[in-house]
């Protein structure tokens, strides 16, 4: 192999030491956000309870972290400065069990050899403080109190090319506030104080878990987020998960840690997501501050660089958990061994009622969540956070359905106590329910309630046992294209495990004998023709077996009571029953909201009254 022009060969030698400083930094060090992260890393492992923050520039003139920690003893502090020099592991066992944030040694050295760095520290013990950056043959006397003060000045002034790709000084500082902000999150013992170009930016002083929730996510999660609290073994998942509706369109508000570190990773996000699937609507992101803990030996922290990876050992088992855990807040579900409530099928209509929805009577009550809060006004206090008291605020019983034969009249209105959805008023425009509870007006969309009924018990049927089926007394006849042929021929089996009994009589005809019991009174064509055309867009078995619930959605879309279609009171009393016993009722199958409640307060200030 010949060189190519212009090269000329160089003999190998060892790099010099602050080259190779240099070049890992890079790894570690992407921007100040980047040595912020590091510096608090190392504050919290040292023991800190106050931690103060000072930024000059956004972190590129000047990034000072100031602990109370247990400090570093004078003739340690060189060593401090060392690449692969560290307190924290001695051996590749402790390596494998490691519970500390910092543990390879590497973060001091790095920020060094792309800054200024001046290290000051005092011991427990010790009668003053040492300052020591690197220079200096030995550590000096310092004034200080107990703890260490990094301070990192002039970012990368001496390798140009890096400081090129730093953006503006806002921008930066608004990376520096997110990394702080993370920390904050997962250590609410630790009080934190952020100061940018001498002005005090944030303050958080120590206090317990749901407070400092509340502190810095009060907009997207105070008074409405749901609680998760869930353990398997070795494995707990705890936090805080948004309603579907507080989704956001960037995913800015997603905080996942595991085992008190901060972490990007795919296996929880994709069983997060997973979780959410039935109920986000669109490309919405979900809000979360959801706190893995696991056995550190199931753990690999050492997989990334800035350690913002980790890989689990059994990566199934964490992905079934917490799509599991999370799926069962969302769906209002308590405990471990939770049952999804679901109602019987639909009675067959009786003669006379063909065009109208038989009531969807409930047998007995179960646990759900429905207490939402209220439009706050002037002056009002935000509600305690969900945290404080998870059982009070997401519980609820709900009493029976009044005898059949009882009449639907203000008698039955004037106990809407018994029931968080309320009794019905009446229909507006044939779309929406109008029902009064004892907090004011409830507005349910029918359509979307209805569908979200349909498909949970779609759901629950299919992991029971099978969908049912309901022979038709004349098989109805259809016509498809040559493209839908061919899909129903290579799907048969699919489309008879989601109850259709359906066989080509043509070439392009088809004939349906059997329908999903808990569908019989849909637009069978209609429906039929959908759920080919979705069989269509999913192509092959295993990506079909992925769309499994896709399909039933369809299935449950055109099932479910249409728009302008009239119901009695007692069939609108029967839906809201059946939305308080049904798992996450509180959104369809594509994400929109299914009811919102109006306050009797809400409503006062709407018409001014007592103003």
């Amino acid at each position: 192999m010949t060189a190519s022009p212009g090269f000329t060969r160089s003999t190998i030698q060892a790099l010099p030491e602050k080259l190779i400083s240099q070049i890992a930094a890079g790894e570690v060090i992407e921007r100040p956000a980047s040595v912020l992260k590091e510096l608090l890393e190392n504050a919290i492992d040292a023991g800190a309870r106050q931690i103060e923050v000072r930024l000059e520039g956004g972190g590129i003139r000047r990034i000072m972290v100031r602990d109370d920690g247990h400090g570093i003893p004078p003739e340690e502090m060189p060593l401090a400065l060392t690449r692969h020099a560290t307190s924290k592991i001695r051996s590749l066992d402790e390596l494998e069990h490691v519970q500390s944030l910092g543990f390879r040694g590497e973060a001091l050295a790095a920020i060094a050899s792309v800054s200024t760095l001046v290290l000051t520290s005092r011991t427990a013990d010790g009668e003053h403080a040492w300052q020591w950056s690197e220079g200096q043959p030995r550590p000096t006397p310092a004034a200080g109190p107990q703890g260490t003060t990094v301070d990192v000045r002039q970012l990368f002034d001496a390798i140009p090319a890096r400081r090129k790709f730093l953006r503006t000084e806002n921008t930066e500082y608004a990376h520096c506030l997110e990394a702080l902000t993370r920390v904050a999150l997962v250590n609410p013992h630790i009080s934190f104080r952020l100061f940018h170009n001498q002005g005090l930016q944030r303050q958080w002083p120590a206090t317990d878990m749901p407070t400092r929730l509340n502190e810095i996510l009060k907009q997207e999660l105070a008074g409405r987020a749901l609680p998760v609290d869930q353990s398997h073994g070795l494995i707990r998942l705890q936090g805080l998960v948004a309603r579907p509706t507080d989704a956001r369109s960037r995913a800015d508000r997603q905080y996942l840690f595991v085992n008190g570190r901060h972490v990007r990773d795919r296996t929880v996000s994709h069983a997060i997501r997973q979780a959410y699937a039935d109920v986000l609507h669109g490309d919405r992101q979900p809000v979360y501050v959801l706190y893995l803990q696991v056995d550190p030996s199931r753990v690999d922290v050492n997989v990334h660089p800035a350690k913002q990876e980790v890989r689990f050992r059994d990566s199934s088992a964490v992905h079934q958990f917490v799509a599991k855990a999370v799926g069962a807040a969302l769906a209002g579900t308590a405990g471990e061994h939770a049952q999804s409530p679901v109602s019987p099928p639909l009675p067959e209509p009786s003669a006379g009622t063909a065009s109208q929805a038989a009531p969807l009577r409930l047998a007995a009550s179960q646990p759900g969540l429905w207490q939402r809060p209220s439009l706050p006004g002037p002056g009002t206090r935000t509600a305690a956070h969900p945290l404080h008291d998870a059982g009070a605020s997401w519980q609820a019983l709900y009493q029976p359905l009044p005898p059949a034969n009882q009449p639907a009249d203000a008698n039955i209105i004037d106990t809407t106590e018994e029931f968080p959805l309320g009794m019905a008023l009446g229909q507006l425009h044939g779309i929406y329910i109008l029902a009064q509870n004892r907090h004011g007006l409830v507005v349910v969309d029918m359509h979307a309630a209805h569908e979200r009924i349909l498909y949970e018990r779609l759901k629950h049927s299919m992991q029971q046992t099978s969908l049912a089926q309901q022979n038709l007394l004349v098989p109805l006849v259809m016509d498809i294209s040559a493209q839908q042929a061919a899909t129903v021929e290579e799907h048969l089996e699919t489309l008879h495990d989601h109850g259709l009994a359906v066989s080509l009589t043509g070439p392009e005809t088809l004939t349906i004998r059997a329908v999903p019991a808990l569908l019989a009174r849909a637009d069978i064509k209609t429906l039929v023709h959908e759920v080919v055309d979705d069989l269509s867009r999913t192509g092959h078995a295993p990506q079909i077996a992925q769309q499994h619930d896709a399909l039933l959605s369809t299935m449950a879309c055109h099932g479910s009571v249409r728009a302008n279609r009239h119901l009695t009171l007692d069939e609108m009393n029967a839906l809201l029953r059946d939305m308080e016993q049904t798992e996450r009722a509180d959104h369809c199958n594509h994400g929109r909201p299914t009811w919102t409640q109006w306050s009797l307060a809400d409503l006062d200030r709407l018409f001014l009254r007592g103003q």
